[in-house]
């Protein structure tokens, strides 16, 4: 067999300014961490490459959670959830879950990822019609794709656009959208997209993986944010940002979890997360509810990093969530940029294509609640000398 084309595509990869490797991590993702270098020596940098929003990853209420849980219901589920895969934690979860964002249920699987494909080709299918915004995240993008629905994109954050392209849109008509756009940090304009949806009788899909737990009333999201709750369809979360575990989740009427639950392959099909990964992530929602504190300090820290990054000549917009992008343009110039980070003990790594579009590269910096207002300085000068 001939394998020595993958080389010459690393080679090109690399040409591109686009290899990208693993970097190895001892210990949890906390506010700073210990990393090891590709020379093998290790630091402890500050980490601004975290969504673990509210800094719960390392809290000892959510590793005792999953530990227990492993106790009591073993370290795997065994099997999909139609199957035998389904347990106790797994119910409760998704009840919390449902009620926090005022849903009648919610259905987990696996990761976001398989969420989102799970979800629209449930929804849609041949004959049918996705409008999509052009900044949606990958996995939106291969749901809609693996649907076979016909697909619309609109321009980014555009609601006229997208209300043209529902306009004469066949079949059912599906409109897909981020709440927080991942590698910008804007918000969604989620009401108009609700009027939109209701005009035109298209369902409409918020992924809110980086909204959920630190926007809107007790944390419940963007959607909630826009006081559209129950005007959207379904909301698609993640268990493994805010709540500091792994998971995905969609929550919706009764009757759309239903029919996910007997539709959605990636549902059918797949080993159910285990069940200290739930409990974690259980744990880590009722602390998330309890102590809005943590959402505060967060998307504060965020405001302050990106309001220091703008008087040293960044071009950084004000974030609306807790991301924090830095626009550098060229992928090269980009990684450079992250390399000098690094060398003042900050970890910010080079988001480059498919991320993002050709020609726009940047650092994307996330902030923690656990963050102090010492490390967001440490950063703002970090960027300064570099």
């Amino acid at each position: 067999m001939d394998t020595g084309w993958i080389a010459d595509e690393l080679a090109a990869i690399d040409h591109a300014g686009l290899l990208r490797h693993l970097r190895q991590v001892h210990g949890p993702p906390g506010p700073w961490i210990d990393v090891e270098l590709d020379d093998g020596s290790r630091r402890t940098l500050l980490h601004l490459c975290s969504n673990g929003y509210l800094g719960l990853a390392e809290d000892p209420r959510v590793t005792m959670a999953a530990a227990i849980a492993a106790q009591r219901h073993g370290t795997g589920a065994g099997a999909s959830r139609l199957v035998t895969g389904s347990q106790v934690p797994h119910r409760h979860v998704e009840e919390d879950l449902a009620a926090w964002q005022g849903y009648e249920a919610a259905t987990l699987f696996s990761s976001g990822y398989l969420a989102n494909l799970g979800l629209i080709t449930t929804l849609v299918g041949r004959g049918d019609t996705v409008v999509s915004d052009e900044r949606n995240h990958a996995s939106l993008i291969d749901g809609c794709r693996l649907s076979r629905a016909s697909i619309r994109v609109y321009d980014h954050g555009d609601v006229d656009h997208a209300e043209r392209l529902l306009a004469d849109a066949p079949g059912r008509r599906l409109l897909v959208t981020d709440g927080v756009f991942s590698m910008d940090g804007d918000l969604a304009p989620v009401a108009a997209l609700c009027s939109v949806a209701e005009r035109h009788r298209a369902m409409l899909v918020v992924d809110d993986a980086h909204g959920m737990g630190v926007l809107g009333p007790d944390g419940a999201g963007t959607v909630a944010a826009a006081g559209c709750t129950g005007q959207v369809t379904a909301v698609v979360s993640t268990l493994s940002k805010s709540l500091a575990s792994v998971g995905g989740v969609v929550a919706g009427s009764a009757a759309l979890v239903e029919l996910v639950r007997n539709r959605a392959r990636p549902f059918i099909f797949d080993t159910a997360p285990g069940a200290p990964a739930v409990a974690a992530a259980h744990a880590a929602l009722r602390i998330a509810r309890a102590e809005p504190w943590r959402r505060r300090a967060a998307l504060g820290h965020a405001a302050t990093l990106a309001a220091g990054l703008s008087t040293h000549g960044f071009e950084v917009p004000i974030p609306a969530a807790c991301i924090v992008p830095v626009l550098v343009g060229g992928n090269t110039e980009a990684l450079d940029l992250s390399e000098r980070l690094l060398r003042n003990d900050v970890l910010a790594v080079a988001i480059r294509p498919p991320s993002v579009a050709a020609g726009t590269a940047r650092i994307r910096a996330t902030t923690m609640a656990t963050h102090t207002d010492d490390d967001i300085q440490h950063a703002v000068k970090a960027f300064a000398a570099a």
